[in-house]
């Protein structure tokens, strides 16, 4: 059962809560990323912690007219995403620059 206190009571606690979600999902990938390195990948390193690692992305970019966001090349290169493919996001504001 949840506590009612860890559930965000508005949009800035929604906000901070996500965006300590992402950031704890980028340091869970840079620590999988370090164990790999470190067990030289003869030992230690379970293979579907190296199988969910080998298949997601973690990347900024800049959000373009119409909502657009664009996946660099790096990316689909590494993850074989082909136009047409269907991919899975999650988005986390990190950086407005607007003049409101």
């Amino acid at each position: 059962m949840t506590d009612d206190r860890d559930m965000p009571s508005g949009p800035q606690d929604f906000f901070k809560m996500f965006t300590e979600t992402g950031e704890q999902a980028v340091e869970t990938q840079q620590e999988l990323f370090k164990q790999m390195l470190g067990a030289g990948m003869s030992g230690g390193m379970d293979m579907n912690q190296l199988g969910a690692m080998s298949q997601t992305a973690t990347f900024k970019t800049r959000v373009q007219s119409g909502g657009r966001i664009s996946i660099p090349d790096a990316e689909r290169e590494a993850l074989d995403i082909e136009e047409g493919d269907i991919v899975q996001t999650v988005l986390v504001p990190v950086k407005r620059e607007r003049d409101d």
